[in-house]
């Protein structure tokens, strides 16, 4: 029996490519908000970031959020978003700070 062939995705924050389990998956819902998906299987237009603060940082940078989801990203939007971010970080136990602490 052959392995499986990996999920490829690619980050929108810095364009690397990872496998999926080491992403974190936002999706737009089919109500139009913006989430992080927990289970990377929920429903709606999903966009990839690596699982550190810098790659999220960038795709907000870069308007990354916007034209992958293809949705309105408000700053309410974006606050609520880098807190559910930290959350799962910490939760997966890679919550690295810019200035590297932990």
């Amino acid at each position: 029996m052959s392995a499986r062939k990996p999920s490829i995705r690619t980050c929108i924050g810095c364009g690397r490519t990872e496998d999926k389990r080491e992403v974190v998956r936002f999706v737009r819902t089919p109500e139009g908000t913006i989430e992080v998906d927990r289970s990377g299987k929920a429903n709606g237009r999903g966009a990839y970031v690596h699982a550190t603060l810098e790659c999220f940082e960038a795709a907000i940078r870069k308007h990354r959020f916007a034209s992958a989801l293809r949705a309105n990203v408000t700053e309410d939007d974006v606050s609520r978003l880098r807190a559910d971010v930290e959350q799962v970080l910490e939760t997966k136990g890679t919550l690295v700070h810019k200035d590297g602490d932990a």
